[in-house]
């Protein structure tokens, strides 16, 4: 277990170190261009950050809707189950009820 953590830390000081020269050649000024002649100065490595956070919160936003309506029909066929289960269950005892009351041969 240990040597999966160095390797994962490892993996994480490189990822850091590329996305920090990243940062480093990416620091031109860039103007954005809004609506009614607004306009906003910002570094490029701010506006693609900015980008893929506001991409990657759509992303986490449908699936987390997704999931939630899995887990309702999950919830709803458990319950089903059951009550399935349930009847299932008392069928075989008034079964076996009646059974016992039948005359033997």
């Amino acid at each position: 277990m240990p040597v999966m953590r160095a390797i994962i830390w490892i993996i994480r000081l490189l990822l850091f170190f590329l996305l920090f020269g990243f940062a480093i050649k990416n620091d031109h000024l860039v103007t954005l261009n809004f609506f009614f002649g607004i306009q906003w100065q910002l570094p490029l490595v701010f506006v693609i950050l900015v980008t893929f956070a506001a991409g990657a919160l759509i992303g986490v936003t449908a699936t987390l809707a997704s999931m939630m309506r899995q887990r309702r029909e999950i919830s709803r066929l458990r319950r089903q189950l059951e009550l399935v289960e349930r009847e299932k269950a008392s069928t075989e005892t008034a079964l076996a009820a009646a059974e016992s009351r039948l005359p033997m041969p």
